[in-house]
C-alpha cells in the first residue's frame, strides 16, 4: 500500500508537529506493508512566503527534523516538491479538468475570500497542485487532518473526471485516512500549539533559549505551598506527553501534595525535553550544519520520486494526445 504525506515548509517544526504528525507518520512508514512517499511541499509555501532564503531555511529544518526522528530514506522516498517538475506539469493538466465552482467552494479559498486583494492565484488553485502531488504517485492512502478532507474529495473528483474523459483508469483514486484520535498539543498559552499563534515550543533551540520559552508557559496564581490540580495545568499536560509514566505519576503526586511550585514543574519539563530528545537534537544539528549530507539525502529521494512521477506523466501525455 502506498502512503503519501506532504509536509508544508512554512516554518521550523515545533513540538506539536513532532508529537501530533511527524512521529505518527514515521511509525506508519515502518509498517512493512506500507510504501511511504513523504515530500516537502515547498511550492505550496510560495503562496505565503516570498523570501527565498527564509523558505530554504525552513526546508532544511523540516528535512533535518524528519531525519532526526528516524525516517528511513533508504526504504522510503523523501524529496522536495520543487525539484520534481512533474508536479507542476501534472497540476496544469488537472487544472483543465477542475471546474471553477469547485475551487471557489474550497475552504482554503473561502476562508480568505472576504479580502480578495490578499488572494493570489496560487491560493485559489492550491487544491489542484495538492491533487497533482497525490495523483502523481498513485497514492492509495493519504493521512490528513479533518480540515483537509474536502481537498481529498476534490482530488478524487478531479481524478475521476480525467479517467472518464480518457476512458481508462489512468489515475488511482486515493482514500483519506483521518485519525480521529489525533493528538492536540497545547501551546504555552493553552490554545492549540501553532506557529500562527506564536505559542509553540521549538525543541531544537539552545538550552537557554528553550528555558526562556518554557518559563512563559501560562500558570495560575496558586501559592507554592498549596496543592494544585495537574489536569488543568499546561506545564503538567506538556510534561505528561513527553515523560515516562513513572515520571508523570511522580509529578502528579507533587502537584497534589503541595509544596511544589510551577517553577519546579517548568524546570522538570525543560529537563525531560532535553533528555527525551537528546539524540534527535544532535542529529538535527548535524544535518543543519552539514548541508552536503542533507542535500545528498534529498537528491537521492528526488531521483526515486522522479522515476514514479515520469511514469504517471507519460500516461497522462499519451491519454491527452501529447505523446508519451
Amino acid at each position: 500500500m502506498r502512503v503519501l504525506t506532504g509536509i508544508q515548509s512554512s516554518g521550523r517544526p515545533h513540538l506539536g508537529n513532532i508529537l501530533g504528525a511527524i512521529q505518527p507518520a514515521i511509525e506508519l512508514s515502518r509498517d512493512p506493508d506500507n510504501d511511504s512517499f513523504f515530500f516537502i511541499a515547498d511550492l505550496h509555501s510560495l503562496i505565503t512566503i516570498k523570501d527565498g532564503n527564509l523558505r530554504e531555511e525552513y526546508v532544511r529544518a523540516i528535512a533535518s527534523t524528519w531525519l532526526a526522528f528516524g525516517f528511513d530514506t533508504d526504504r522510503n522516498v523523501f524529496w522536495r516538491q520543487s525539484r520534481v517538475p512533474e508536479h507542476t506539469e501534472m497540476a496544469w493538466y488537472l487544472n483543465c479538468f477542475t471546474p471553477y465552482p469547485m475551487l471557489a467552494n474550497a475552504h482554503s479559498f473561502k476562508d480568505k475570500s472576504e479580502k480578495l486583494s490578499d488572494v493570489n492565484a496560487g491560493l485559489f488553485t492550491y487544491p489542484v497542485l495538492q491533487a497533482a502531488d497525490i495523483l502523481l504517485y498513485d497514492a492509495n492512502i493519504v493521512p490528513v487532518g479533518k480540515d483537509q478532507k474536502q481537498h481529498l474529495e476534490m482530488t478524487k473528483d478531479i481524478a475521476a473526471a480525467v479517467n472518464a474523459q480518457v476512458g481508462s483508469e489512468i489515475l488511482v483514486l486515493p482514500e483519506s485516512r483521518i485519525d480521529e484520535k489525533l493528538m492536540v498539543i497545547p501551546g504555552i498559552d493553552g490554545q492549540k500549539m501553532s506557529k500562527s499563534y506564536g505559542n509553540y515550543l521549538d525543541i531544537f533551540v539552545g538550552e537557554k533559549d528553550l528555558m526562556k520559552v518554557v518559563k512563559k508557559i501560562l500558570s495560575d496564581s496558586t501559592a507554592l505551598e498549596d496543592p494544585k490540580n495537574p489536569d488543568i495545568d499546561i506545564t503538567y499536560q506538556l510534561y505528561s506527553l513527553i515523560a515516562t509514566d513513572e515520571q508523570t505519576a511522580e509529578m502528579r503526586g507533587n502537584y497534589e501534595r503541595g509544596g511544589y511550585g510551577y517553577g519546579h514543574a517548568k524546570k522538570a519539563l525543560h529537563e525531560v525535553i532535553l533528555q527525551k530528545f537528546k539524540e534527535p537534537r544532535e542529529v538535527f544539528d548535524y544535518y543543519m550544519n552539514d548541508r552536503k549530507a542533507l542535500e545528498t539525502k534529498l537528491e537521492e529521494g528526488e531521483e526515486k520520486a522522479r522515476v514514479v512521477a515520469r511514469q504517471t506523466i507519460s500516461r497522462m501525455r499519451q491519454a491527452l494526445g501529447y505523446g508519451a
